[in-house]
């Protein structure tokens, strides 16, 4: 469990670095950019769809990274591959800034699976290896800007829940394409959250998912 919780603690760090830097964003022309993004994200980044995930109060430098993995190929999604190809490292940092400053709602969590997504969200699951969520993305759920880990608090339950299953499918390659691989320092890594999700059970993805919609 040591060596686990030491690995983990490795590449967090290199993920704060693997962040990098952004261009100073302007948030009026990042409005102007996110008329784009309205149909799937809303206008102010509140999406109406709970399989778009919430931009509205999501850290700058996570959305900006976001965009580049869609840019270069890293994260695959063919909504949002196309609609990053065009930008530059300027605007998106416009509009990671936009959508960063705007407030986000919050979804109203199941209240029977409340208590074992809270476990699982401030505890882990020793039993298994799982760690705590909160380690990463904050008791409340409000991520950390510096390392660019996103704010999971208020976040549609199934966008959250069909993020971990494709970190899963990646941690334990699964034979699926369904595989989100770009939280690795570098490509061939495992990340941190493909070595989370890999032993997470269906039910502990469904609490979890259900928590955080919640978590405000």
């Amino acid at each position: 469990m040591k060596k686990s919780f030491a690995a983990l603690v490795a590449l967090v760090s290199m993920s704060a670095v693997h962040a990098g830097s952004m261009p100073k964003g302007d948030a009026a022309a990042g409005q102007a950019l996110a008329a784009q993004c309205a149909a799937c994200h809303g206008a102010d980044g509140n999406s109406a769809a709970p399989t778009f995930p919430r931009l509205a109060g999501q850290n700058a430098k996570y959305i900006y990274k976001q965009l580049h993995d869609f840019k270069s190929g890293r994260r695959n999604n063919p909504l949002m591959m196309p609609m990053a190809a065009d930008k530059t490292d300027q605007q998106m940092a416009d509009l990671a800034v936009y959508f960063s400053q705007q407030k986000s709602g919050v979804s109203l969590a199941d209240p029977a699976l409340l208590a074992k997504g809270e476990r699982l969200y401030r505890g882990g699951n020793p039993a298994t290896g799982v760690a705590p969520c909160a380690g990463c993305h904050g008791p409340a759920g409000k991520g950390n800007a510096l390392a660019a880990f996103p704010k999971l608090g208020g976040q549609h339950a199934d966008y959250i829940k069909a993020q971990l299953i494709a970190f899963r499918a990646a941690g334990r390659d699964d034979n699926t394409d369904q595989k989100r691989v770009n939280d690795a320092a570098k490509e061939g890594d495992i990340g941190i959250m493909q070595m989370v999700a890999s032993k997470l059970s269906d039910k502990e993805i469904d609490a979890l998912a259900n928590y955080v919609s919640g978590l405000h």
